[in-house]
């Protein structure tokens, strides 16, 4: 029904739906949904990270223990680099003769270097690491993660089967053997490392680690730490064919 001015007279339901359509927000309501948004992303992502961590609330007590001392046995290690490093750098400061005190420790510095390059034998406490791979199913990609494992324990001089192994060794499957370096080696790989044994040996043993690994493929994993490891195996100095010390 269209009344005397012109215009039709709403219903009782159109006029709810022109109220609520379209939705008008104050400034206030806009600020309040915002800071909503907000706390919701922030309490998704916090339950995301806490998640992460569900893997160690469920390790036993005794993992949680060892985990913690390595992590203890790492920051030990770095905090006696750091006194070391400062320790060389009193005697620079204060040696009479400093020039002799440098090339003294130049030379120690280049006997460090070769030790981790390959090029000069090493000796030193650590252990052994023999794995007999009697079904045939170790892959190199295994010794290589003990390698890394061994490594971030502390390992300072590594070989394997002879052969030394250094910061850019590879390893590779070949035919059913394993290359490391290119060359080929057979069962049983038998492990040289010098290092801290009580560091190196319970990273292997870490579970889920390297030895349980080894043994779900049916391999015999045999560690044992000792007083003396002679790394003995040499790789070739190679001298740059285009790189030159930029010292003066």
């Amino acid at each position: 029904m269209v009344p005397p001015g012109g215009k039709p007279q709403l219903t009782g339901r159109q006029r709810l739906v022109a109220g609520l359509w379209p939705p008008r927000f104050s400034r206030a309501q806009l600020v309040v949904a915002l800071l909503l948004f907000v706390l919701g992303l922030g309490l998704a992502i916090q339950v995301q990270s806490t998640s992460g961590s569900s893997a160690l609330r469920g390790a036993r007590q005794e993992d949680l223990v060892r985990i913690l001392d390595e992590l203890d046995d790492r920051t030990k290690r770095l905090e006696d680099e750091k006194q070391r490093l400062e320790e060389q750098r009193t005697e620079l400061e204060t040696s009479s003769d400093q020039a002799e005190e440098a090339r003294r420790q130049t030379q120690e510095k280049e006997r460090q270097l070769g030790i981790l390059a390959g090029t000069v034998a090493a000796q030193g406490p650590g252990i052994t690491l023999s794995i007999s791979d009697g079904a045939g199913a170790v892959e190199s990609d295994m010794l290589l993660d003990a390698i890394q494992e061994l490594r971030a324990a502390g390992a300072e001089a590594i070989q394997v089967n002879g052969v030394r192994v250094v910061a850019d060794s590879y390893f590779s499957d070949d035919a059913g053997s394993i290359r490391v370096d290119g060359r080929r080696i057979g069962a049983p790989y038998r492990f040289k490392v010098i290092g801290r044994s009580q560091d190196l040996e319970p990273a292997l043993n870490i579970p889920g680690g390297v030895v349980q690994t080894l043994e779900k493929e049916q391999a015999t994993v045999t560690v044992t730490r000792a007083e003396k490891i002679v790394v003995d195996a040499l790789r070739p100095l190679e001298r740059p064919d285009y790189a030159r010390s930029s010292s003066r």
